[in-house]
């Protein structure tokens, strides 16, 4: 069903809604189709975003008039965006109506991973090809892990950009329960894009940059602004897997994805320390091909910094490692 009430990021770009794991609840999906491509049968990319922001503000945001969706359209791919109920233009959980106190955290990662499945289902019968391959973002990188296992037959090729990975238990210390959701500000999106920049460095995130994207990201929750701080209405089941991830207990096994997968992360990424890349590299045991491969000068929201154009070609290189088109210079 074509989705027509919601701005194109882009004058080529479709938009669908499609049903959802819960009943009545359905899904957005933005496309992008490449323009010309090597690739035949066609071959398309799923994009599987983090805890705060869809889609649209991550792999569809344009700095300086191109976003990693346009690089990936270049090369050849097709490029999805979805968002999971909660965020962006799908449904919003009837929970998010009730006091975040009464519920439980919302979209965890088995119900995330039933809409990768939806999603996919669609993207599938709708461009009449086999399989896709999926990026994830952080805590997006449960979810897409799980479809991958789950799914090994729809799945080409995994890329994790600054995944979450398992941590040995706490003996001690127990994972504290969250609510259903909370609002995020921009100044709690400001602090957590700089935090991880050591002091003597010069800023990897422009002020203006994150200026123009915070006006987008209070767009994507109608009721932003009438809030005092503005802010976002954000399901915590992703804040709730990490620090359960954190305590021991990852929400999939990555030895169940048989995929070749890549590992990306920024040198500064506080949340994938190299001993957690090394955890979680090694933990891929049926992976044909895998790599751990660091940029320097990045952070976890590498994708909206100053080293984006190295993320983007390394995520397209290990895409197309196996491909038979050129990669654009």
């Amino acid at each position: 069903m074509l989705q027509a009430n919601v701005q194109k990021l882009d004058p080529r770009e479709e938009h669908f809604r499609v049903p959802g794991p819960r009943d009545g609840m359905s899904l957005f999906l933005r496309f992008l189709p490449a323009v010309q491509t090597g690739f035949q049968p066609r071959r398309a990319v799923i994009y599987i975003h983090g805890a705060t922001f869809p889609s649209a503000l991550s792999i569809a945001h344009r700095f300086e008039g191109k976003s990693w969706r346009d690089a990936l359209n270049e090369a050849g791919f097709d490029v999805w965006g979805l968002d999971f109920y909660g965020f962006g233009h799908s449904d919003r959980y009837p929970e998010m109506d009730e006091p975040a106190a009464d519920g439980s955290p919302l979209c965890a990662t088995d119900d995330a991973a039933l809409q990768i499945e939806a999603a996919v289902r669609f993207i599938l019968g709708h461009q009449n090809i086999e399989k896709l391959s999926l990026i994830s973002h952080s805590w997006g990188s449960m979810p897409a892990g799980l479809f991958a296992g789950r799914h090994p037959a729809r799945t080409d090729r995994l890329v994790m950009f600054a995944p979450i990975a398992r941590r040995g238990p706490r003996r001690y210390e127990k994972a504290a329960p969250f609510p259903a959701w909370r609002i995020v500000t921009l100044e709690d999106q400001w602090n957590r894009f700089v935090e991880d920049v050591p002091a003597h460095e010069p800023p990897v995130l422009s002020r203006v940059h994150f200026d123009e994207w915070g006006q987008r990201y209070l767009d994507s929750d109608p009721e932003s602004r009438a809030r005092e701080p503005s802010g976002v209405k954000t399901p915590l089941g992703p804040f709730s897997e990490i620090l359960k991830a954190w305590h021991g207990r990852l929400a999939y096994d990555p030895a169940a994805v048989q995929a070749p997968v890549a590992i990306i992360r920024g040198e500064w990424d506080g949340l994938i320390p190299d001993e957690d890349a090394r955890w979680l590299f090694d933990a891929f045991v049926h992976a044909p091909d895998k790599r751990d491969i660091k940029i320097s000068r990045g952070t976890h929201l590498m994708h909206l910094e100053a080293m984006r154009l190295a993320l983007w070609r390394e995520s397209i290189n290990f895409l197309w490692s196996d491909g038979v088109a050129a990669i654009p210079s």
